[in-house]
């Protein structure tokens, strides 16, 4: 388990939405980490990130996406 809480509050964007709506990522805030699991393996190990790390992808994916759409 990475560090912070053992049940932090999962999100998914709703970007990820399939016709299943099961084809995502979730991101949580726990601690001083952001959290991020495979929706379809809930109980698996997580990916953990600094909270800057993840601010930069962030802003990295929405860039890389309105270039797409230019």
């Amino acid at each position: 388990m990475v560090h912070g809480q053992s049940n932090p509050a999962w999100r998914k964007s709703t970007y990820s939405e399939s016709s299943s709506g099961s084809e995502c990522v979730e991101v949580a805030v726990s601690g001083d980490v952001v959290l991020v699991r495979d929706s379809k393996r809930a109980r698996q190990p997580r990916l953990g990130f600094p909270p800057g790390a993840w601010a930069d992808f962030v802003v990295f994916t929405a860039q890389t996406r309105k270039r797409g759409r230019e």
